[in-house]
C-alpha cells in the first residue's frame, strides 16, 4: 500500500509540473487535435477502409478486431478495478480543460488504443513507425495536458496497447 502512495505522489508532482509550466497553454490548441484524433473515429475509419479493399481476409484488419476485442474489455476492467480518480477529482482546485468521458482514469483508453493502433500499422507499414509513434506519444501527453490523465495512466496505456498489439500479430501471424 505504501508503494501504491509514493507511486500516486510521484505522478500528482509529475502532472502538476507539466500543467503549471510556462508551455502548458501554448500546448493546449494542439493537445485538444491530437486527444480528438484518438476518439475512435479514426481506428473506424481505418477498419471501414481495409473492409472495403480486401474483406476480413485483410491481416491488418485482422489484427485490429482481435486486438480491440481484447483492448476494449481489459480496459473497462481495469478501470472498474483500480477506481483511480481523475485530476480533477483527485487535485485540490485544480480543473481539466476538456470533460472526460468516464469517472476513472486508469489506464488512459485514448493512450492504449493509440499505441496498439501505431504497434498495428507499423509492423504491416515499417516506414510510418517513426510519424505513428509520434503522433500515439502526442495522443498521451494530449490527455495529461488537458488534465484528464496523470502520467501513469498514459504510461500503462502505452504497455498495455502495445503489448495487446504484439499478442495479436504473433496470434495472427
Amino acid at each position: 500500500m505504501k508503494l501504491m502512495y509514493s507511486i500516486h505522489q510521484f505522478d500528482v508532482r509529475m502532472f502538476i509540473s507539466l500543467n503549471s509550466s510556462g508551455m502548458h497553454a501554448s500546448l493546449v490548441r494542439f493537445c485538444r487535435w491530437a486527444s480528438r484524433s484518438g476518439d475512435g473515429y479514426l481506428y473506424v475509419l481505418l477498419a471501414v477502409c481495409l473492409y472495403s479493399n480486401q474483406g476480413l481476409a485483410d491481416k491488418l484488419l485482422q489484427a485490429l478486431l482481435l486486438a480491440f476485442a481484447l483492448e476494449r474489455p481489459l480496459y473497462f476492467i481495469m478501470k472498474k478495478g483500480f477506481k483511480r480518480n481523475r485530476p480533477q477529482q483527485a487535485i485540490k482546485n485544480f480543473r481539466s480543460i476538456i470533460t472526460p468521458s468516464d469517472q476513472f482514469s486508469f489506464p488512459s483508453g485514448h493512450t492504449s488504443a493509440a499505441f496498439m493502433v501505431a504497434t498495428l500499422l507499423a509492423y504491416f507499414v515499417p516506414s510510418l513507425s517513426i510519424p505513428l509513434y509520434l503522433w500515439a506519444l502526442s495522443v498521451a501527453l494530449s490527455r495529461v495536458v488537458l488534465g484528464v490523465h496523470f502520467p501513469g495512466d498514459t504510461l500503462m496505456g502505452m504497455l498495455m496497447g502495445g503489448a495487446i498489439a504484439s499478442f495479436s500479430l504473433n496470434f495472427l501471424l
